[in-house]
């Protein structure tokens, strides 16, 4: 049976069905198209991408050891350090699906757990440390 590619059609049963790496994009995109406008237009020179897992490289430089709690790793130069910044490659958004879904029971877990770890990412693209977000409650 096929299953659609709209997470909006999702079953809210209270467990977790294994996503499609479609579906999982679009509540991606949804995540970032739902950041407030006067904070996405300073996004720059940014890639998202999705990947299962995170690599051993990306575990041992964000320095958590077990992949299953890396839900996202933000890649690149923040925008309160770019200085004389041109002709660079994009910096870099990665959320791992395998490890998000591990970490969610639900559906509704899972997009919220989406949307927050988007909003964490981009935040560290705004120079915003991991203990400052802490503190925000983010």
């Amino acid at each position: 049976m096929a299953r659609s590619d709209d997470p909006s059609e999702l079953r809210a049963s209270g467990t977790l069905e294994a996503m499609t790496r479609v579906q999982f994009e679009a509540l991606v995109r949804q995540a970032l198209a739902d950041i407030p406008e006067q904070i996405r237009s300073h996004v720059d020179n940014v890639d998202v991408v999705v990947e299962d897992w995170p690599s051993r490289a990306q575990l041992v430089g964000s320095g958590i050891d077990e992949e299953q709690y890396l839900l996202g790793l933000y890649e690149g130069i923040p925008l309160t350090d770019r200085y004389d910044y041109g002709m660079v490659l994009p910096d870099k958004i990665t959320l791992f699906q395998k490890a998000i879904e591990e970490v969610c029971s639900s559906e509704d877990e899972l997009v919220a757990e989406v949307r927050d770890t988007v909003v964490h990412e981009v935040a560290h693209h705004f120079g915003i440390d991991d203990e400052s977000l802490h503190e925000m409650g983010v």
